[in-house]
């Protein structure tokens, strides 16, 4: 008899959401009988106060945990036992795992981008980034490139404010990255290895390209977080400049490859999780 597992997503707005068919499909794969729910806020007409109500249904019809997202990463870490180093680190989680009548929260985005980007630039240089982008994407983008090597980090948002808490928020975690609150896009960009870019600009419902392109040079990589379309005009135009580029696809799916091993215990095949997401075509979100 196949091994049951029962996990969810709970967030606004899911219904379009990818990861359920990455989850069952490997889970199938692995010989697992996979269920996994959507749980979703609008569709439910309910807010984040729902949230502990919604995690104590889970946890009571056996699931062995759920995933967050939008609106609830920062909320739920106040109704979990505990938090991984790195949930705790970036104040937000996206998968909780019930064992034992404990819950633990983690975080992986941040190892999501980071798994990603490796297995797109494993040579890429790390001296000098400039992370575009300051929300709760930026700072998991931000924790992974610090954790990744990253020497000189300068964070650019449209509010400076934001950027300095995320400099306040990890500066003392990563004592070997220099943490810079960005002002001059020009100067910051002339001067770096590569860009990343962690905000929403660029996805179907919000094209355009978040800064003036032409101040990138055909030496420097550029990474990018919104897979929805893959290729977004960012992209596009670095890639015609000579830029190597690292779509967002593999911060979705390596997210979905480190809540399933929370979940389950076994490892999944990213590759062929990999392969699942590009079947999917282009549509839907996290």
């Amino acid at each position: 008899m196949t091994r049951p597992i029962r996990v969810g997503l709970i967030g606004s707005g899911i219904s379009a959401s990818r990861t359920p068919a990455m989850h069952i499909r490997e889970g199938r794969l692995n010989g697992l009988n996979y269920r996994y729910d959507l749980i979703d806020l609008a569709e439910l007409n309910v807010g984040l106060d729902a949230l502990p109500r919604l995690l104590d249904q889970a946890e009571r019809d056996g699931f062995a945990g759920v995933n967050v997202t939008h609106p609830c990463k920062q909320a739920a870490t106040g109704f979990v036992d505990s938090l991984s180093k790195d949930g705790a680190v970036l104040g937000a989680i996206n998968t909780i795992t019930f064992v034992n009548g404990r819950r633990t929260g983690h975080n992986t985005d941040w190892s999501g981008f980071a798994r990603g980007f490796q297995r797109s630039l494993p040579d890429a240089r790390l001296e000098r980034v400039v992370l575009v982008g300051a929300g709760g994407a930026g700072v998991a983008v931000a924790h992974a490139l610090a954790s990744m090597g990253c020497r000189e980090l300068c964070v650019l948002d449209v509010d400076s404010a934001r950027s300095a808490r995320l400099v306040e928020q990890l500066k003392k975690h990563h004592p070997n990255c220099v943490f810079r609150v960005g002002v001059d896009m020009a100067s910051a960009i002339g001067r770096a290895d590569g860009v990343v870019h962690a905000t929403p600009t660029g996805m179907a419902a919000h094209p355009g390209v978040p800064f003036d392109v032409s101040l990138l040079n055909g030496d420097q990589w550029v990474a990018e977080i919104v897979y929805f379309p893959l290729e977004t005009q960012l992209l596009a135009e670095a890639a015609r400049l000579g830029c190597r580029v690292v779509n967002g696809g593999g911060m979705a799916v390596f997210q979905a490859v480190g809540a399933f091993e929370l979940f389950t215990g076994i490892v999944p095949d990213a590759e062929r999780m990999i392969q699942h997401f590009s079947s999917l075509g282009e549509g839907g979100g996290i």
